[in-house]
């Protein structure tokens, strides 16, 4: 007992020391997971086919439904029903999110990673200026199960969730996770695969990089004020860098 107190103590103070002792600031990177990390279209659509079945109304296109992933549940059904009068958008929600729990029975396969995402956030991870953050539409227990499996949970030291704040694209995520990282907005960067992680980064005054694999097109990320489109994780680190570089230079003060 004594030992496993001594090292969580030991654990904590090395990630203080990352926190407040960098000889640089403190540089956040907050990921997307849904299309960013993982790719969960298959669970998603078919969690949505059966609410949808429950309800007796018809399916909309796939690519439609593609589109809504990133926000809130509540806000994603309410976005696909147009505005129709009585549209049963909690309800949908309701079903949505039983059926995707019951894909999650013990033994059931799990989203997979996109292939290079574990060994970016490995790299990343072993920076000492560097901290990860996740801001996703996803709940609490859903996104740390997903991140857990993949053993990539204990790399990140915030996580925010549709649980915490307001969906995106409103900035709360952002702002909480930078509050929580000690970091400023100038000094984050989102990647993300919609044009909701893009608004909602520079809603929250951060950078954001969109990334061509998710579920929005490319030119729309670009359009929503994406710094840079990445079309393989093996660029994420180089194109962070570029922007931190800057974002340094931004910050020199010329005699």
């Amino acid at each position: 007992m004594v030992a496993r107190m001594r090292d969580a103590l030991y654990i904590g103070i090395l990630a203080g020391m990352k926190r407040r002792f960098v000889a640089k600031p403190l540089k956040l990177v907050i990921f997307d997971c849904d299309g960013t990390l993982v790719d969960s279209q298959h669970m998603i659509v078919s969690a949505m086919t059966q609410a949808y079945g429950a309800h007796g109304i018809p399916l909309p296109e796939r690519e439609t439904l593609l589109s809504v992933i990133g926000l809130s549940l509540g806000e994603a059904f309410t976005k696909l029903g147009n505005g129709a009068t009585n549209f049963p958008a909690e309800s949908l929600a309701a079903h949505y999110r039983d059926a995707f729990h019951a894909m999650r029975r013990p033994g059931a396969p799990v989203e997979p990673l996109y292939p290079g995402a574990a060994e970016a956030i490995a790299a990343l991870a072993l920076r000492d200026d560097v901290s990860l953050g996740i801001a996703t539409g996803k709940s609490q227990r859903g996104v740390r199960m997903v991140l857990g499996h993949h053993g990539l949970l204990e790399h990140f030291i915030t996580i925010k969730t549709a649980d915490d704040a307001p969906s995106k694209p409103d900035p709360g995520m952002v702002m909480h996770a930078m509050r929580e990282a000690g970091v400023e907005p100038t000094d984050t960067v989102v990647v993300g695969d919609t044009v909701y992680d893009i608004t909602m980064a520079r809603a929250a005054g951060a950078a954001a990089i969109g990334v061509a694999w998710g579920y929005h097109r490319a030119a729309a990320l670009t359009e929503s004020g994406a710094c840079a489109v990445i079309h393989d994780f093996a660029e994420l680190v180089p194109t962070l860098e570029e922007i931190w570089t800057v974002m340094h230079r931004s910050r020199q003060v010329w005699p």
